[in-house]
């Protein structure tokens, strides 16, 4: 599963958001559905979330992700996406 990156920009509300999903084992044999957000070029909030099996996880991920895009946030192409990481 790749990470998927999502925004919301609004400029007429000075809103700049961003979140990012992902999947991730931990050292407890669990697997976790990482969540980060904040406002784009500031550190955020992190939030993870231990699951039994990977597929829970990763239903987890597509339900965030779905509710994320029903209130606007639109999801990024990986090449953006990296850059944006490598400019944070």
């Amino acid at each position: 599963m790749n990470a998927v990156t999502l925004r919301r920009t609004d400029a007429t509300r000075n809103m700049h958001r961003y979140y990012r999903l992902d999947i991730q084992p931990d050292l407890f044999g669990h697997w976790c559905c990482i969540r980060e957000w904040g406002r784009v070029g500031g550190a955020g909030q992190t939030r993870s979330i231990p699951y039994p099996t990977p597929d829970a996880a990763s239903a987890a991920l597509e339900r965030q992700r779905h509710a994320k895009e029903r209130r606007g946030y639109e999801v990024l192409r990986p090449e953006i996406a990296w850059r944006e990481e490598a400019a944070l």
